[in-house]
């Protein structure tokens, strides 16, 4: 399974306009949880979720103005650092998304880079 906590920097697109939005993640398991803040007059909203393998899946709520929910479907990719798929609002507009992992998590970031440069057995001195 994916690990995706973390803030992630992403897109999506509404008829080929583009909106840029931050996202922070929080995994315990399958679930998620997090808070959204798109660069628009939509502004912040809540999600939840749910990720399965490298499936992601999350509802967004906006926390004020729009009474919509926003579905969001994905895939996680292998190195965990980019995703991307497709969100749907009610049936009547629908788009794609990425989000790439944001370099705030610099400790996360930190300690996958240490891990693959240090052996895993140091082998006899």
């Amino acid at each position: 399974m994916a690990n995706v906590s973390g803030t992630w920097l992403g897109t999506y697109w509404q008829q080929d306009s583009p909106t840029r939005f931050e996202v922070t993640l929080l995994q315990s398991g399958n679930t998620l949880s997090g808070n959204i803040l798109d660069d628009s007059h939509l502004g912040e909203a809540s999600l939840t979720g749910e990720i399965i393998g490298r499936r992601i899946s999350f509802t967004k709520r906006y926390l004020g103005g729009s009474q919509h929910t926003v579905s969001y479907t994905g895939t996680v990719s292998e190195d965990e650092s980019f995703m991307q798929g497709e969100w749907v609002v009610q049936n009547f507009d629908s788009g794609p998304w990425e989000a790439h992992r944001s370099g705030d998590d610099l400790m996360a970031e930190l300690q996958n880079r240490f891990a693959e440069r240090v052996p895993m057995s140091v082998g006899g001195r």
